[in-house]
């Protein structure tokens, strides 16, 4: 198991944790997603890291933006 943390731009209620985690958990090999909606970081366990790239998809369909830099 890996545990990775993003940070996430634009969440800003109960609704866009629900979103974003219900999104990135779809990534194939999530196991656990936890939102904090105070400093926009999503930590995400899985399988194996997930990639920099379905992570950024993910959260552009639950419509936020995923900070890479």
């Amino acid at each position: 198991m890996s545990t990775t943390v993003w940070t996430v731009q634009g969440m800003t209620c109960q609704h866009c944790v629900t979103a974003v985690t219900e999104e990135v958990s779809l990534i194939p090999g999530v196991t656990a997603v936890a939102v904090e909606l105070e400093s926009g970081q999503v930590t995400v366990t899985a399988e194996a890291d997930p990639s920099t790239e379905a992570v950024a998809a993910a959260i552009d369909e639950a419509g936020y933006t995923l900070v890479t830099s």
